[in-house]
């Protein structure tokens, strides 16, 4: 725990928890899936959506495009004291692709249906992270009517293209339109927040202070072209697979970071239970579901993903090649790509189809503070930790501006639900009153820090 007294906290405006399912809703069926490739919808409906939304109530946006179709919009919420460093939320309006006939309700139709006893959201986007573009939207469009103002200056940014890497998103701005980001010192996004239940009395919420950094490589084998039946021992696609295989076999050490350490000494404080960050077999077996997020911030990770060679079968072929998706650890991406290379020897190259830096701030501050209190004003079992998120967000290119990053957003969930699964998952869902305390929640928050 990490405030001493609990901050004044103001009420949360009902008229925004009153139309965030709606919001929520209208923006699922819009379709924004992200290729990766500029195929596809993109997010310009979405942007035009958003911008005609905060118009609505007297907000001036800007509507920005860092692409064809790929557009974004930003809004500056005046504070009371403009003298401070401002706050940035950012949300993304872009999806992964879903495939209809995979789903059990169609993805981009926004249905409601009940699941484990509670009614939810159905559709694309429902936790990644249209859930928050729209809380986030209500919550300002709330501010806007009843004529309230945050603490300080609030800059919200609906994001294109995060699904893809940001590089026409948060990457372009960053290194485009730096001036969209005078003033922030602090900003708040997705995957964190969230609830885990550990027992009745006690619900953990885990706000995001560090990422794993990201190498998504294409590795590339060439030999001697032939024919198949021929004695060959040039073959790009044995050579490839060869070292593909042992890749995925790669068992790389364990290191405990920072968040990882803070969150597993929160953790035994607060459940009473003993968690070695130095023994770490015996505290994953102590963690029980928890287990699995853990573990995939104790190593840097190498997984073979993607493998191509060939155009007819009794041809040998000169070149093969193979995708992998790398993560490494905050401080640990040399002795990952190291161990890599070291397998690939001479035989096989690579090159990096994606390659971002790993983000580290601290559990501290004003702001977590504010969070905690504001988790526990509208759930008096909450206690907010740290934790890493294995994978990647837009973070990484506001971290390159000195912006410290969180994620945060809140969500209180079924103790059941899989909440990790649904994240690019089939039958992506979030609960109807999980939106609407995550509206509560973020109301508070805003317009407090």
């Amino acid at each position: 725990m990490t405030e001493t007294t609990a901050p004044v906290l103001p009420q949360p405006l009902p008229d925004a928890e009153a139309e965030v399912v709606e919001l929520v809703s209208d923006l699922i069926r819009i379709d924004t899936s992200n290729y990766g490739d500029g195929s596809g919808p993109c997010e310009a409906q979405a942007a035009e959506y958003v911008e005609a939304r905060l118009r609505e109530v007297g907000l001036d946006p800007e509507r920005y495009s860092c692409g064809p179709r790929r557009d974004g919009v930003v809004v500056r919420i005046a504070g009371r004291d403009r003298s401070r460093g401002a706050l940035m939320v950012h949300a993304h309006l872009d999806v992964v692709p879903a495939r209809a006939d995979d789903w059990s309700v169609p993805p981009f139709a926004a249905e409601i249906g009940e699941d484990l006893g509670v009614p939810m959201l159905w559709g694309r986007g429902a936790v990644d992270m249209k859930d928050m573009c729209g809380m986030t939207l209500a919550t300002i469009r709330s501010w806007a009517r009843a004529g309230v103002a945050p603490e300080r200056d609030i800059v919200v940014n609906f994001l294109p293209d995060e699904e893809a890497g940001g590089r026409i998103g948060a990457h372009w701005l960053v290194e485009n339109r730096p001036e969209m980001f005078d003033g922030i010192t602090e900003a708040v996004g997705e995957v964190g927040g969230f609830s885990m239940t550990v027992r009745d009395d006690l619900r953990l919420y885990l706000v995001q202070t560090a990422e794993k950094g990201i190498g998504w490589l294409r590795l590339t084998a060439h030999g001697r072209a032939g024919h198949g039946s021929m004695l060959n021992d040039e073959n790009s696609v044995t050579a490839l697979c060869d070292a593909v295989a042992r890749l995925g076999r790669l068992d790389l050490p364990v290191h405990v970071t920072p968040a990882v350490r803070d969150f597993l000494a929160v953790l035994s404080d607060v459940t009473g239970t003993p968690l070695d960050p130095d023994d770490i077999d015996a505290t994953l077996a102590k963690l029980g579901p928890m287990a699995t997020l853990v573990g995939a911030t104790l190593k840097n990770t190498v997984n073979p993903t993607m493998l191509s060679a060939g155009y007819k079968v009794n041809v040998i072929p000169g070149e093969a090649t193979a995708h992998i998706d790398t993560r490494f650890l905050p401080g640990y991406e040399e002795e990952m790509f190291a161990a890599i290379d070291e397998v690939l020897g001479d035989a096989v190259t690579r090159e990096f189809v994606n390659h971002d830096i790993a983000v580290e701030t601290t559990f501290d501050g004003p702001s977590i503070d504010l969070m905690a209190a504001a988790l526990r004003a509208e759930d008096e079992h909450a206690v907010a930790v740290p934790y890493m998120l294995s994978g990647g967000t837009d973070a990484k290119s506001f971290s390159t501006l000195g912006i410290r990053c969180y994620g945060f957003a809140p969500l209180q969930l079924p103790p059941d639900l899989n909440f990790g699964a649904l994240f690019h998952g089939v039958d992506e869902r979030v609960p109807l009153d999980a939106l609407r305390f995550g509206t509560r929640v973020l109301g508070r928050f805003l317009r407090a820090c």
